[in-house]
């Protein structure tokens, strides 16, 4: 009898990490569930993997910053009977510039996004995954999960939330079959950075040496998740950085987060 392809959901996936984590998996022979607000950019997606990997792909338009965008996803995907082998939190928002000088709608916006959806995805499709004793979690954090980043304190608090959340998450799982991996890549080459890198001098100062390409991270993400890793910094300098930060003195690295985020709001 030949085994069903699983599935993967991948949440943001219309463009940068999402759509390479999506390219990734298909290549590896999964089906994907492709979920975003731009319905365009994912049926050509899924036009391509099918045509190039001959993988099944389903397009579920969403816009997950809605009131109860979890709980109506999940009856969306129960009344297409698809079940989900693999669940990708990737979609998140990402803002700079001084925390006082942000719309509060703006700050509360990220956190529905990259904490509250990505919370609530998890819980609700865990269950199924503990009762046939297999599965996958990857949520895409930061490397600004492992310090303080003034300018970006909220997006840099709410990676540490994916962090902290991934990592309790590993351990109350274990020996279920069900594994739980943090993706926390540095500086990515996407729209976001392209974005950020136009309108933030400290983004135009970042040595292109931490600067890493899309590929790289889902390619690295992609082999994390398959083997059950709960950790995985993508790039050599972005490795050494996340662990050099837990090593110096919180109030050093505070300090000198402080002088660069200033920097950048002036």
């Amino acid at each position: 009898m030949t085994k069903t392809p699983d599935t993967v959901l991948i949440t943001g996936a219309s463009g940068g990490i999402g759509l390479e984590l999506a390219l990734e998996f298909a290549s590896h022979g999964f089906d994907l569930i492709l979920v975003a607000r731009r319905e365009a950019e994912l049926e050509a997606l899924a036009k391509r993997v099918r045509r190039e990997h001959g993988v099944r792909a389903t397009v579920v338009p969403a816009d997950l910053l809605v009131p109860d965008a979890a709980a109506n996803l999940v009856k969306t995907l129960e009344g297409l009977d698809l079940v989900v082998d693999i669940l990708v939190n990737n979609a998140g928002l990402m803002d700079m510039g001084g925390f006082a000088n942000l719309e509060v709608g703006r700050h509360e916006r990220l956190l529905q996004l990259n904490v509250v959806v990505l919370t609530s995805l998890t819980r609700r499709l865990l269950p199924a995954m503990l009762d046939r004793g297999r599965g996958r979690i990857m949520n895409v954090g930061s490397t600004s999960a492992f310090q303080p980043v003034p300018s970006m304190a909220v997006y840099a608090a709410s990676k540490a939330f994916v962090l902290s959340f991934s990592e309790s998450l590993s351990e109350e799982l274990k020996g279920t079959g069900v594994t739980v991996t943090a993706l926390c890549p540095g500086i990515t080459k996407t729209d976001m950075y392209e974005r950020a890198h136009g309108e933030h001098d400290v983004v135009q100062n970042i040595p292109g040496s931490f600067l890493s390409s899309v590929e790289d991270v889902a390619r690295e993400g992609y082999e994390a998740c398959v083997a059950g890793q709960v950790l995985v910094v993508p790039g050599l300098p972005n490795r050494l950085v996340a662990s050099a930060v837990q090593l110096y003195p919180r109030w050093l690295v505070r300090t000198v987060g402080g002088f660069v985020g200033r920097r950048s709001t002036r």
